[in-house]
């Protein structure tokens, strides 16, 4: 990697950073790019050369955060709903005041829903409608019901309204996608 490549690497890393710092501590609607060029020290022409504007941003960071769950998924693919889950929430973890202030803030509907969407996504290979608990049900009523699950579940643990730890959550989250699907 050559130092240029280095330097633009530092870059966007810098100024997505600032970006989730700031929408943690105000409104999407508030935050301008002079306020992401100021936090991340970096001028405002570098932010335009890597982005459109803020939402094109929001959406290359969510873009970005999925993408690295799709791989997650993939690589557990073999794994039981409770050991994949534990890589999930290592993942949340390690990525704690992205997922907290997307799952908090009131700008980041996209996020949610995208996160529905990605959930459901990967939900779909082990739902069963021709035998067992979930029988004769409309395959997509019983996606929705599980990925909105998933997401509250997930998101209720961001909001600090479920207080155990990472490992308790995902394991009994998996218990129970183990258990209904």
């Amino acid at each position: 990697m050559s130092t240029v490549d280095r330097r633009i690497l530092k870059s966007q890393q810098a100024i997505k950073k600032a970006f989730i710092e700031l929408m943690s501590e105000k409104n999407f609607d508030q935050i301008t790019i002079q306020d992401i060029s100021d936090r991340a020290n970096v001028g405002r022409r570098t932010i335009y050369h890597h982005y459109l504007d803020k939402f094109d941003l929001l959406d290359k960071l969510i873009e970005e955060h999925i993408n690295e769950l799709r791989k997650l998924c993939r690589s557990a693919s073999e794994m039981d709903f409770i050991d994949a889950n534990l890589i999930w929430f290592e993942y949340f973890e390690r990525n704690f005041l992205f997922f907290s202030t997307m799952l908090k803030s009131k700008g980041a509907s996209a996020f949610r829903s995208q996160f529905l969407e990605f959930v459901m996504e990967e939900l779909s290979v082990d739902v069963n409608i021709n035998e067992g608990g979930n029988q004769g049900l409309s395959k997509e009523v019983v996606l929705r019901f599980f990925g909105s699950a998933v997401v509250g579940v997930v998101e209720s643990y961001f909001t600090k309204d479920i207080p155990d730890p990472p490992q308790v959550v995902a394991e009994q989250l998996g218990l129970l996608l183990d258990r209904n699907l």
